[in-house]
């Protein structure tokens, strides 16, 4: 079926809706792992299929809803400035979120979810102020599409998540489940700071390099470089095929060990067709809050902001596609082990306090002498829980309208609709795209609009 890439979308308002209760003007200084963040956004969205109230009704309580959970979650709401050492710092003004009412000629079932640059991209709201922006888009089918856009120094995805997931329980009049918390005080550096020397193999400051390039985004280019998004559609069955087969009686590998071995081998093919570079990177993004969480009085589980970690391994191309897929896997693992200790953060958070006010970045964003990949798990996306009382989103997913860096970025989430798939988000190169629908289709199976109603792609 043809999809309709040229629909007209019309905005019809915008306003800032604000914390429903009244916040206290302050500044909230940046932690240092979010000083690590560049000054990006990212974006989510939740689709939902044939909503059974109006337009106006849906925008009344989204709306409502929105301002009773900025209350708690004021951070959201405020706005980014500049301290006197030039460092990003947080305006809490109760500024509020950008709220964005449109319309789009156009149906739900006819949007292009795989390439979402056609489709879902235009569809995401301007962000003029602020730390967050939200448009509400009806379709003429009477579907809904929420697309939100974050400021990523502000909230890391679980952040998001935590946001997203009370914003829903106010809209069906429920008290929030998490309260959040915003003390930097869990993520304060250490004295005397203490840091292993690994951390200038995994992190640079920016002064010693100059940027790093951009890569080229043209969806309408045919250039194998060009850097496009697409959504894939992974079943369960598929998982745990390449779980068993990363696996032996020995050692058995998580799902996203074996998911990772799968991608870095297929990512080494790439090069290895064109007779390029020689060496392939792996990055992980490893959320630290079970690590720096005691449960008690330091439990992170509801803390709002960026604890994260990125470490990276580059390897011989010809051993990744030589070698079997546990042997890869084992390697995953240690680019996850690398990160996965509570050492491990609180000596970055010192490593960054040593070298403020000098803005840093993690080495792997700046890997670009062979193909390299940053893979974040998402799969702890709560999409079935964003349910603002017109039931669950048939379809969400996070998306980079800016990715600067040479690096791809691939995100696996769980499945809005069946129990076990995976929807996997990607910003890789257009050659990277044909090795994996090449090499793996009956893995990496193209979204399609059959997905919005359970059936298996």
């Amino acid at each position: 079926m043809a999809r309709n890439e040229d629909f007209l979308v019309k905005v019809s308002k915008t306003e800032a809706v604000s914390a429903a209760l009244p916040v206290q003007e302050y500044w909230l200084p940046l932690s240092n792992l979010d000083l690590m963040l560049p000054p990006v956004d990212f974006c989510v969205f939740f689709c939902y299929d044939h909503v059974d109230v109006t337009f106006a009704s849906t925008v009344v309580t989204l709306k409502k809803a929105l301002a009773d959970t900025l209350a708690p979650y004021y951070a959201f709401a405020g706005e980014i400035t500049t301290n006197s050492l030039g460092e990003p710092e947080l305006l809490c003004n109760n500024y509020g979120v950008e709220f964005s009412e449109a319309r789009a000629y156009v149906n739900l079932h006819d949007l292009d979810l795989y390439r979402l640059e056609k489709s879902i991209y235009r569809l995401f709201p301007e962000k003029k102020r602020g730390v967050m922006a939200v448009q509400a888009t009806e379709l003429n089918c009477g579907s809904l599409i929420v697309t939100c856009r974050v400021h990523h120094r502000i909230a890391d995805a679980y952040s998001a998540n935590l946001f997203f997931v009370s914003w829903a329980e106010s809209a069906r009049s429920m008290p929030i489940s998490v309260v959040p918390s915003f003390r930097r005080s869990l993520l304060s550096s250490r004295h005397p700071p203490k840091h292993s020397p690994s951390m200038d193999e995994l992190y640079m400051p920016l002064p010693s390099v100059s940027s790093p390039p951009k890569p080229k985004r043209n969806p309408d280019s045919s250039d194998l470089d060009e850097f496009v998004s697409r959504v894939f559609y992974v079943a369960a069955s598929k998982i745990d095929e390449i779980q068993c087969l990363a696996s032996s009686e020995y050692s058995r590998v998580t799902k996203l060990e074996a998911f990772c071995a799968f991608l870095w081998k297929l990512t080494a093919k790439t090069e290895q067709k064109s007779g390029g570079a020689r060496k392939a990177a792996l990055g992980i993004v490893i959320d630290g809050r079970t690590r720096l969480g005691d449960n008690g009085v330091n439990n992170m589980g509801s803390y709002i902001g960026n604890v994260l970690t990125a470490p990276f391994r580059q390897c011989e191309m010809a051993e990744l596609v030589r070698n079997p897929l546990g042997s890869v896997a084992r390697e995953v693992h240690g680019v996850i082990e690398t990160g996965a200790s509570k050492e491990h953060f609180m000596g970055l958070i010192d490593w960054i306090e040593a070298q403020r006010p000098k803005p840093i970045t993690p080495k792997a964003y700046w890997v670009n002498d062979g193909p390299a990949v940053m893979v974040s798990s998402g799969r702890r996306f709560p999409v079935r829980e964003v349910d603002f009382g017109w039931g669950p989103p048939a379809l969400g997913s996070y998306y980079f309208s800016e990715w600067g860096s040479p690096m791809g970025y691939v995100m696996p989430m769980p499945s809005a609709t069946v129990d076990g798939d995976w929807v996997v988000y990607t910003v890789l190169p257009r050659r990277v795209i044909h090795v994996i629908t090449e090499e793996a289709a009956d893995m990496f199976r193209p979204m399609t609009n059959q997905y919005l109603t359970g059936h298996t792609v």
